[in-house]
């Protein structure tokens, strides 16, 4: 008999998994300025109680999930910053660490008259190589990298991670069928984790490279290591679309969706552009809960509050 993933309490006791939203534009929020090629992962060293605090007010919101500040935080990034190599794999696995305390926090403020409440989950971020470039290659695809320079980038962050208290790992904003295929042979040399794989799309149909996401989604029907398969940071509306072909490339595995405002980023600006997506969060979670999403959330620039809507019209 296979070993129940982490997710399986939430799915078989609620029917969804709702995630946190977005971590970097809630810390921009709060004035922090994160215009350096570690993005997020600079208030590791800096401010990480400022991070601990994006944590639990997502878990305050109703979120059953939170992600760690790890999606920009590679070994090579803190060295190219002029960490060095102990402090680097010390600041990531700091990342799970603050997640772990937020959860804690949590957990001690929950009253006797709370309803009873799953223990909330740790996701340990793994972002795409491109993140790594700082100039929004991770909305692209087109690396031109060999299989080994991405596992060069990812094997030091991913054995930090997968060896951390986290209860599973978020691969997300995937943009490159190559990279995915590095990722999953990760995850397998690590047989005794679980990981949902996310996506970052260009459409309706395909991820960012141009390829059909159900083509990516296949990859991982077999591999029972793979409790999840989805879109992350991509426009709204596009995930209907989206779950579909998510859906009918692995239709065994639950899907993860946890889209972005609908806002464009520019990378070479580094900053968000346009305006949000007029979307009501609270009935596309339902219409995405109805198509068979299944981990529910949000991304860049949905904070808090579209996590409590969601969770009002999911629960």
């Amino acid at each position: 008999m296979p070993t129940p993933s982490p997710i399986d309490a939430y799915l078989e006791k609620q029917g969804v998994l709702l995630l946190d939203g977005g971590l970097a534009t809630e810390l921009e929020k709060e004035g922090f300025v994160l215009d350096t090629a570690l993005w997020s992962a600079h208030l590791l060293s800096t401010h990480p109680e400022a991070i601990r605090a994006v944590h639990l007010a997502y878990l305050d919101a109703g979120a059953d999930c939170i992600t760690t500040a790890s999606y920009q935080a590679s070994v090579g990034g803190f060295l190219a910053e002029g960490f060095s190599e102990k402090e680097a794999r010390s600041l990531i696995r700091k990342a799970v660490t603050l997640a772990d305390e937020a959860r804690e926090a949590f957990l001690a403020q929950s009253t006797l008259k709370d309803a009873p409440h799953l223990r909330p989950l740790i996701a340990a971020s793994i972002g795409p190589y491109g993140a790594s470039l700082a100039n929004g290659a991770e909305y692209r695809g087109n690396y031109g990298v060999s299989n080994q320079t991405l596992r060069a980038f990812h094997e030091p962050r991913w054995e930090i991670l997968a060896a951390s208290p986290a209860d599973l790992l978020a691969c997300e904003t995937i943009p490159s069928y190559q990279e995915a295929e590095v990722l999953l042979a990760l995850l397998r040399q690590t047989p005794d984790r679980f990981a949902w794989m996310s996506f970052s799309c260009r459409d309706g149909t395909h991820i960012s490279d141009g390829t059909p996401i159900a083509e990516c989604a296949a990859l991982f029907e077999t591999c029972e290591q793979v409790v999840a398969v989805g879109i992350n940071c991509t426009a709204p509306h596009h995930i209907s679309s989206l779950i579909d072909q998510v859906r009918a490339g692995a239709p065994g595995k639950p899907v993860v969706v946890y889209p972005n405002s609908g806002e464009a980023y520019d990378g070479t600006m580094r900053t968000w552009v346009g305006t949000s997506d007029p979307l009501d969060c609270s009935r596309a979670a339902g219409e995405w809960f109805r198509q068979g999403a299944r981990l529910i959330g949000g991304c860049c620039r949905m904070g808090p509050q579209h996590i409590n809507a969601m969770r009002a019209a999911l629960l």
